[in-house]
């Protein structure tokens, strides 16, 4: 819902994301990997790469309504246009060039010592276009590849503090309908929530295949038996509680833990409880390293 004229309702620059599948392949450097649907950390860049808003075509395509115009980095190109009449694709290197930062403006703050991108395209597709101006309403879908050492936040308890991590992000996205609606009805559509298992994924028929190499990942994934897998887990000890019988689901306690879910005072503790886990962690580790070197 992103409006082509000036409003007081600025819209939306990111796609609502209603449902979706995720499909994840661990794998450390001794060759050792797992796969899973279901995973308590989320890796995917996917919901930082928005929609882009109204851009302006080069002066070499507008006069001509077929050809390809490159515009380069500081190392290498960092935009490569392509028209075929009223059809245009553009390909963007966001390293090329630190000005090329203007389209993933959501994600200009990671770009840190800390964290090290590796690979980020993007890829952008529109039809109709008339003018050297396109909007949102000619975007028929967009695609990114993105590759990068480590995720922009801390991942307590997912890796060692000595051990970097890789992300990889390929996606395609597909714009399978539009419908103009009034800002009214927007607002409305903004607070409405969905049952995510009444909603089905559609398909554009011209979407490509996928891969053999996700074909095997989801087949892997599909087989797993997940009750076998939960069954052979060995239990935290650490979260054993000292109550005996079922003195922790009396009708008190369940109504204390009904309180908490509705105020949000089990989330806020849960979060402090993360962060003073972390910091005490971070210092353990700094005292290791400290004696080891002493």
């Amino acid at each position: 819902m992103i409006p082509t004229r000036k409003s007081k309702f600025k819209g939306w620059l990111k796609p609502r994301v209603l449902t979706s599948r995720s499909y994840y392949h661990f794998k450390d450097k001794y060759g050792l990997d797992s796969v899973s649907d279901e995973s308590q950390h989320h890796f995917s860049w996917s919901d930082w790469i928005g929609i882009l808003p109204s851009i302006t075509v080069p002066n070499k395509l507008t006069t001509n309504k077929s050809g390809t115009d490159t515009i380069r980095g500081k190392y290498s190109p960092t935009e490569i246009w392509q028209r075929d009449k009223d059809r245009i694709n553009l390909e963007i290197n966001v390293l090329a060039d630190k000005s090329s930062r203007k389209w993933v403006p959501n994600l200009s703050n990671f770009f840190k010592n800390d964290l090290n991108f590796e690979r980020f395209m993007l890829f952008y597709s529109f039809d109709n276009v008339i003018n050297n101006l396109i909007s949102p309403q000619e975007l028929t879908g967009y695609s990114f590849n993105i590759k990068s050492e480590g995720r922009g936040h801390s991942m307590f308890r997912f890796n060692r503090l000595d051990e970097p991590f890789f992300v990889s992000t390929s996606a395609d996205v597909y714009i399978l309908d539009k419908e103009l609606i009034k800002t009214k009805e927007a607002k409305k559509w903004e607070r409405q929530t969905f049952d995510v298992d009444e909603i089905g994924i559609l398909e554009p028929e011209d979407a490509p295949e996928l891969s053999q190499q996700i074909l095997a990942l989801i087949e892997r994934v599909e087989k797993l038996n997940k009750d076998e897998v939960k069954l052979a887990l060995i239990p935290d000890q650490r979260m054993k509680s000292d109550k005996i019988g079922g003195r922790n689901f009396k009708i008190g306690r369940r109504a204390l833990l009904m309180l908490k879910q509705a105020t949000g005072i089990s989330k806020y503790n849960t979060r402090k409880n993360l962060k003073r886990q972390w910091n005490e962690f971070r210092k353990e580790v700094r005292r290791k390293n400290e004696n080891k070197r002493n």
